[in-house]
């Protein structure tokens, strides 16, 4: 390579380490969205959302239409869960078993809950922007 190449090279990875260092702290964090379906989160960021009530639905949609004959029920549930469909449901139904074993290690008291970095946690703010805001002057005050 020549000299102006390399030296192009180098000029704008110094640009994008500046553009990086000064983008808001939180924007660097991964922002984990607690809530569940009824309580709707506006969400513009990267931000995780984490539906706690997803497991109770997945169970719903697994058992829908089961026949009262609970030996009839038994074999329709194995045959879903052994389905191509059926292996997604049971890592669908394992993330959100996880999911809800995380929101319950972190505190999570009441939902929408927006949480950063596993400790700064804005409760009740369904806009995420807002909340992220929120989180971004509290880690900018002197401790």
């Amino acid at each position: 390579m020549d000299d102006a190449l390399l030296n192009n090279i180098h000029l704008r990875c110094q640009h994008l380490l500046l553009a990086l260092l000064m983008l808001p702290a939180a924007a660097l964090a991964e922002a984990l969205v607690y809530t569940d379906k009824p309580h709707r989160v506006t969400a513009a960021t990267d931000a995780r959302i984490v539906l706690l009530d997803q497991q109770h639905h997945l169970e719903t949609d697994l058992s829908r239409d089961l026949p009262p004959d609970p030996q009839l029920a038994e074999a329709i549930i194995h045959a879903r869960l052994n389905s191509s469909s059926g292996k997604r449901l049971q890592s669908d139904l394992a993330k959100a078993q996880q999911d809800l074993t995380d929101a319950w290690s972190l505190g999570i008291e009441k939902i929408p809950a927006v949480v950063v970095d596993r400790r700064y946690v804005v409760y009740g703010e369904p806009d995420v922007a807002k909340a992220l805001e929120l989180i971004n002057r509290a880690r900018s005050q002197p401790q």
